[in-house]
């Protein structure tokens, strides 16, 4: 078979039109290049060096042997299907021309490309930008959901901002859970911790939470003092607690693969009370590193420790051993760096990440599969979120088109991310940068969720979460995103998506020209919906359906165009198919 047809079958969108005798394709390489593919690549460069001259029996001889030319790798295409179903695990949103370009340049590209994409903005710098550090906004937090929105909708940077949601998650912080001055200011600083280094190292990101003024307001370690045994005081012990339980090791022992380590057939757990005691003697006599709060300028600034009020009398946990003597960002170094490198970081961290962006129940060796390039990207650096992130969603598992038709696999889509979702599809700008989606948490008139305002440490939603009394239950599966989904909240998640398809949200609107073209073909229209929004996973009869309801909208006037459009994407966004990501 010559190049050109090995390549022509990788390219071929229906495997069953292959010659039945074909074997099937090998599995690829991280670099998207198959076995077949890489021989034939060099078979061919060895017969293009022989036809150059290249036989050694009329060559001239030389003390080094000619130059090696190697081939770069074939650009792995992949259907336009297989496009949205990969963005709509990889990407905060993204618009036809994203999976059609996807679907061209292939995988590792759309990565690679990715990868190297700088922030546009910083949170930060979006206020500073808007004025929002006049002295009137001190005690407020005005400015800040127009911040974080202008950023997951308004930015290119769409898997930064996806795997920035998916930490957001994990490490909460919530600009309505601490009080004080310039809220909005320190929930930026710290979302631009954790979105430069949502691609970075996840060292650097622990670092960077564990010093930030957001993080010691909300987990009561700023302004924390070490044991007075005159009193009886103690150190606060949040941080030490939740710098475990939520952030790097979890509540209970695991294997590589995410499996609990069982003794007599029950988890052991990962830490005790007396653990938590003593992580907490780390983080005391953190404070502001300036005492001026008339300007928003020291929320941004990393905390620092004020000697007098920081233990020193050593601290043991885990199996990290601080001496006596140590100071408190030596201490927290070591801290820091025991729970990094602890045996369950790797897939307590991973498997949650694999929950938020692919699937909601992921197999032990997919776990185990991303946790080891968690604990190793190759090279011997451990904590790669670059690495980590490509492991992720070019695994096996997530690329398994046959998952789309499994009971286990999948996840529900988060409220947040299909708003985003539908703005990115549809090139919602706000042209004064208001952004004026505000506050999306009520659940009974708006999405039941907003990003950078959880209602507690645990998040909207934990990852193992369960309906109770359900089939999910009863299969032994979670379900993270049902904590916050019932009747009323699918209601009143239809009830707003439909207001804002139709009206936007006051200066921020879609584009719909796109889609005036074909509205009045409604098969035309539901198939672009389908593959934009849903990539092809609502099924022939749920798209009969539809299509008989849009019919009964005429489309000979220009609002009745509209009408069948706006009509179309709630039916689409509204149903169970879309819903549910596989």
């Amino acid at each position: 078979m010559s190049e050109a047809e090995v390549r022509e079958r990788v390219l071929e969108d229906d495997p069953a039109a292959a010659p039945a005798a074909a074997p099937a394709e090998p599995i690829r390489s991280a670099s998207g290049m198959s076995p077949a593919i890489s021989a034939a690549l060099v078979t061919a460069s060895s017969l293009a060096l022989a036809a150059c001259g290249g036989d050694t029996s009329s060559a001239p001889t030389s003390s080094s042997p000619p130059p090696v030319v190697v081939a770069p790798p074939p650009v792995v295409k992949i259907t336009a299907t297989q496009a949205s179903r990969f963005l709509s695990q990889a990407a905060v949103g993204y618009s036809k021309a994203e999976v059609l370009n996807l679907a061209d340049s292939g995988i590792d590209a759309w990565l690679n490309a990715q990868f190297a994409v700088a922030r546009p903005q910083k949170f930060w710098d979006f206020l500073i930008a808007g004025n929002y550090d006049a002295a009137a906004n001190i005690n407020t937090t005005n400015g800040f959901d127009p911040m974080i929105w202008s950023q997951l909708m308004g930015s290119g940077d769409i898997l930064r901002q996806r795997v920035g949601l998916a930490l957001l998650d994990q490490w909460v912080t919530s600009v309505d859970g601490f009080g004080g001055s310039w809220r909005q200011f320190a929930m930026a600083a710290y979302l631009d911790v954790l979105w430069d280094n949502a691609l970075g190292n996840y060292r650097d990101l622990m670092e960077g939470v564990s010093t930030n003024v957001a993080m010691g307001l909300y987990l009561t370690f700023l302004g924390n003092v070490k044991a007075n045994p005159a009193t009886g005081a103690i150190p606060d012990e949040n941080y030490g607690r939740e710098s475990m339980q939520l952030f790097t090791v979890g509540l209970t022992q695991l294997n590589m693969d995410g499996t609990p380590v069982l003794s007599g057939g029950v988890p052991v757990p990962t830490y005790t009370q007396a653990d938590v005691s003593q992580a907490a003697r780390v983080w005391t006599g953190y404070t502001y590193a300036t005492n001026d709060g008339t300007t928003p300028a020291r929320m941004r600034l990393p905390m620092i420790i004020t000697a007098a009020r920081n233990e020193t009398g050593g601290a043991s946990f885990l199996g990290i051993t601080i001496p006596p003597g140590t100071d408190g960002a030596t201490a927290r170094k070591i801290a820091l760096d025991g729970l990094f490198n602890h045996a369950n970081t790797a897939p307590f961290v991973t498997k949650q990440l694999i929950q938020h962006l692919v699937t909601s129940n992921p197999s032990p060796a997919y776990v185990g599969r991303v946790a080891a390039v968690f604990a190793n990207n190759g090279s011997g650096i451990r904590g790669d979120m670059k690495a980590v992130v490509r492991a992720i969603l070019t695994d096996s598992e997530a690329r398994d088109d046959n998952q789309v038709s499994s009971a286990t696999f999948g996840k529900l889509r988060e409220p947040v991310v299909r708003l985003v979702q539908w703005a990115k599809a549809f090139n919602v700008s706000s042209p004064t940068q208001l952004w004026p989606f505000g506050n999306t948490s009520s659940s009974a008139n708006r999405l039941g969720e907003s990003p950078g305002r959880a209602p507690s440490v645990f998040n909207w939603f934990r990852p193992g979460y369960t309906p109770p009394g359900s089939s999910v239950s009863a299969a032994g599966l979670v379900a993270p995103e049902f904590q916050i989904t019932n009747e009323p909240t699918i209601i009143a998640y239809v009830n707003y998506m439909q207001s804002l398809i139709a009206n936007g949200a006051g200066e921020a609107k879609p584009d719909y020209a796109a889609l005036t073209t074909i509205a009045p073909d409604s098969a035309a229209l539901l198939a672009e919906l389908n593959l934009v929004l849903a990539a092809n996973q609502i099924s022939a009869a749920t798209i009969a359906q539809m299509k008989a309801a849009l019919d009964t909208i005429a489309t000979t006037t220009t609002a009745g165009t509209l009408n069948r459009i706006y009509a179309a994407i709630v039916l689409v966004m509204a149903s169970p198919e879309y819903l549910v990501l596989r």
